[in-house]
């Protein structure tokens, strides 16, 4: 990466040099020829048609020595080259976040420095279309950003979620992914790709994220009289907040998960010891309406006190914990589950149980069990498959939660120099996202000119591609074909749409309150509004997608651009 980037600088600062030191020749105004000159003694018959075509009276340059043209070949150029190094910036400052993930782990480095810093190359880029030259500009100019906004959540959201699904699709079997399992070819429905639960919290958090989009809506929906400013004003202070909140989700997720975690093994354990339970009864453990039978409790508790005094210690629950046996083998922590028998049922905290408080705490449990089986399938099953059911649904439901747990710091090697690495590709990436903004901004504008395409669709399509690092990084992961890279994969799609939604849309809110300039982006909000809750909606609800989405993931892409296009200048939205 060093060593391309080294040699791209240097043709570009060659390059540079030669197309801003043209000889300078005054003009004499005859019919011959556009290019007859008077030469002031510098031959430059070889840069004098090249001259014409890179160079206009027409356009600034930028920082008063970038090249700028007023042509379509010569902006095309410009946006290849300036788009190249934001991409090159974009791809330093996602490696040396990696770097520095691997040796500092999430925490506060993972949640809330290296989410900003992914938005970087975004927001230099709305802050460039906003800030040049007077108002007038800036009004003109500031389509650029908002494209890049659109752009790059429709870009995510269905053409970069449909080639993952693509790319990472297995066998589906009983509605789940294989892991590297991909024998049915391009099967629309026997083929897709699963994610954990973690995913769909994320895409739900996405839809949330909305929020800001809609508050600044709410006048074109409801015309209002009063200061056209407040709604931006009130959207951004709501985006900030909502950057402030998700930062700090993003510090304590892996505590939240692993609490989350203690929870479902919890649960899990206690089904099983209430299957050992029923397994030891002398009778049936339930009635026919799943209550616990409060005879047959009673002979349990019985048989269980070995010394006949009445109560329950951790010896007796010791002798009964030890004799259940995992479907999957795992072993349990024997201390750990007798801890929680005595801790749920010991009422008087006496450090033993007597007969009244195990049949309460059989009863508590089984109540547990009744709800949970409510709540997943809105009526309890028979008495005999009650237990059976719950066991199976707590085994799901950790095997959900543990699944990223298993994440550590990894132990790297030389560690300070790796640090010093990442910290300089993380500043050589924000400089030159900061350099090079401006001039793109400046060549997509003049292109937009030259070819008469509004601003908005030639930033929508182009810049998202140069200013996402994640499109390689995304589809590395998923095509491990696994469960676990797939849901890394489309965690960080949604992760980047939620911070384009929050942060960048702050940034641009910011440009537009403290410029005075007009909010007139109805239709491209409506576009981001609109994709957001479809995808985010669909991935909250299922954690498996067979083939046939991504043909609907992928449709919305230009059905945005259609929708944008109709909104505009169908119906004048703008």
């Amino acid at each position: 990466m060093s060593k391309k980037l080294a040699l791209f600088l240097c043709f570009l600062s060659i390059l540079l040099v030669n197309l801003t030191s043209f000889g300078q020749g005054r003009s004499i105004p005859t019919n011959d020829s556009l290019f007859n000159l008077v030469s002031d003694g510098v031959n430059q018959s070889s840069w004098d048609e090249l001259n014409y075509i890179w160079l206009s009276d027409s356009c600034d340059e930028t920082y008063g020595f970038l090249p700028c043209t007023s042509t379509v070949l010569g902006n095309i150029f410009l946006i290849i080259v300036y788009g190249y190094v934001m991409f090159l910036s974009a791809k330093l400052l996602s490696a040396g976040s990696e770097i520095l993930l691997q040796i500092l782990g999430p925490g506060i480095i993972g949640g809330l420095f290296l989410p900003l810093l992914s938005a970087v190359p975004d927001a230099t880029i709305i802050l460039a279309s906003g800030l040049s030259g007077d108002t007038a500009t800036a009004q003109s100019q500031v389509s650029v950003g908002m494209g890049l906004l659109a752009g790059s959540n429709v870009m995510l959201l269905t053409i970069l979620w449909g080639t993952c699904l693509i790319v990472g699709k297995c066998d589906l079997e009983n509605s789940v992914a294989v892991d590297e399992k991909d024998t049915k070819s391009f099967s629309l429905t026997g083929s897709g790709v699963s994610t954990d639960i973690w995913t769909s919290y994320a895409a739900g958090i996405m839809v949330i994220s909305i929020i800001p989009f809609v508050i600044v809506q709410l006048p074109q929906v409801f015309p209002t009289t009063s200061d056209s400013s407040l709604p931006v004003l009130i959207s951004l202070i709501v985006a900030i907040c909502f950057v402030i909140a998700y930062s700090i989700y993003q510090v304590f997720q892996p505590w939240i998960q692993k609490r989350k975690l203690a929870y479902a093994k919890h649960k899990h354990m206690m089904s099983e010891i209430l299957k050992q339970l029923r397994t030891n009864a002398l009778g049936r453990f339930l009635t026919d309406d799943g209550a616990p039978d409060k005879v047959v409790i009673e002979k349990l508790f019985r048989t269980l006190d070995l010394n006949s005094d009445g109560y329950l210690n951790t010896t007796d629950l010791r002798s009964l914990i030890i004799g259940i046996e995992f479907d999957d083998g795992e072993d349990i922590n024997i201390n750990e589950a007798t801890s929680l028998v005595m801790k749920d049922f010991d009422t008087t905290h006496d450090s033993k149980i007597d007969v009244d408080e195990f049949f309460k705490g059989i009863s508590r449990w089984i109540n547990k069990a009744k709800h949970a089986a409510m709540m997943d399938r809105g009526k309890v099953p028979l008495s005999m498959k009650l237990l059976d059911d719950y066991d199976k649904q707590t085994k799901e439901e950790q095997d959900r939660y543990g699944d990223h747990i298993d994440e550590i710091v990894e132990d790297v090697k030389n560690a300070p120099w790796h640090a010093s690495k990442a910290v300089l590709m993380l500043l050589l990436g924000t400089i030159l996202a900061a350099v090079v903004a401006d001039p793109l901004v400046d060549a997509v504008d003049n292109f937009s000119t030259a070819t008469s395409i509004p601003t908005f669709f030639v930033s929508f399509v182009i810049l998202p591609f140069v200013s996402s690092s994640e499109i390689v990084s995304t589809l590395i992961f998923v095509s491990r074909k696994k469960q676990r890279s797939a849901s890394l994969a489309y965690s960080e799609i949604y992760g980047s749409v939620t911070m384009s939604n929050i942060l960048s849309l702050a940034v641009f809110l910011g440009l537009v309150y403290i410029r005075n300039l007009t909010w007139s982006f109805s239709a491209e909000v409506l576009v981001i509004i609109i994709v957001c809750i479809l995808m985010g909606v669909v991935a909250c609800c299922r954690t498996t997608f067979p083939v046939w989405l991504c043909f609907g993931a992928v449709m919305l892409y230009p059905l945005s651009l259609l929708l944008v296009y109709i909104l505009e200048y169908v119906f004048g939205w703008s």
